[in-house]
């Protein structure tokens, strides 16, 4: 099993959302907003992985919007999507913080492409920053920096592995088999008892009291991450 890409897509055209959302739904798990204020307040209830934000907004200009989620801390990439080709555009939108500019008509596959390109270079980038309870996970650092005190907790390699797919799971649980194939693939010499073990050091370091986890939680079916 693995864990669906969180995107969020914000337009006023709900046709064209609900279109996208469909064509999109076997690589992504998609959420709408039909304005500004809707994506912004979609962003911090929960987490997405990527943002397709329309420019030409009811409420604000997407641009605004996409400055705000900046300001906010959402650090996802977020691809723009306009009616307009003009390179001032493009420029306004990108010193806004967007990632990408994509005009209106496109083809499906050159817009998934592009998703797909930007999602690579966010997870593989030095400033990818995550939000894992009191803690900013930075993965390719390999390290947790706990707020505010700004400690610091060095992780191995796999544990990196763990917390990074269990992030993207969200809210939903992990079973151990799953978990197993995607941090050490299919090893014959590695079993549930190998996670357990890595799960157990894991919360030494990141837990207040181990014994009671808050942050990586065992659930019905096997592990999530508590936002």
């Amino acid at each position: 099993m693995s864990v669906m890409r969180k995107l969020l897509l914000v337009d006023d055209d709900r046709a064209l959302r609900q279109s996208l959302a469909e064509q999109l739904s076997s690589e992504f798990e998609t959420h709408q907003a039909g304005s500004g204020a809707d994506a912004i307040t979609a962003t911090q209830g929960q987490r997405f992985d990527a943002i397709l934000l329309d420019v030409g907004l009811p409420d604000m200009d997407g641009r605004d919007v996409c400055r705000k989620l900046r300001e906010t801390g959402v650090t996802v990439p977020v691809i723009m999507l306009t009616a307009a080709a003009a390179k001032s555009d493009t420029i306004t939108g990108l010193d806004a913080g967007a990632n990408d500019y994509i005009t209106k008509p496109f083809r499906l596959g050159v817009l998934l492409a592009r998703l797909r390109a930007q999602l690579r270079n966010h997870e593989a980038s030095t400033d990818a920053i995550f939000t894992i309870g009191r803690f900013s996970f930075h993965p390719t650092a390999k390290l947790l920096v706990e707020g505010p005190s700004r400690k610091k907790v060095r992780l191995t390699e796999k544990e990196v592995s763990i917390l990074r797919y269990l992030y993207r799971a969200g809210d939903k649980a992990v079973s151990r088999e799953t978990l197993l194939g995607e941090v050490w693939g299919y090893n014959a010499g590695v079993n549930t008892h190998t996670l357990e073990t890595h799960v157990y050091r894991l919360r030494q370091k990141i837990e207040r009291d181990p014994g009671r986890a808050e942050i990586l939680v065992t659930v019905p079916g096997g592990y999530r991450l508590n936002p």
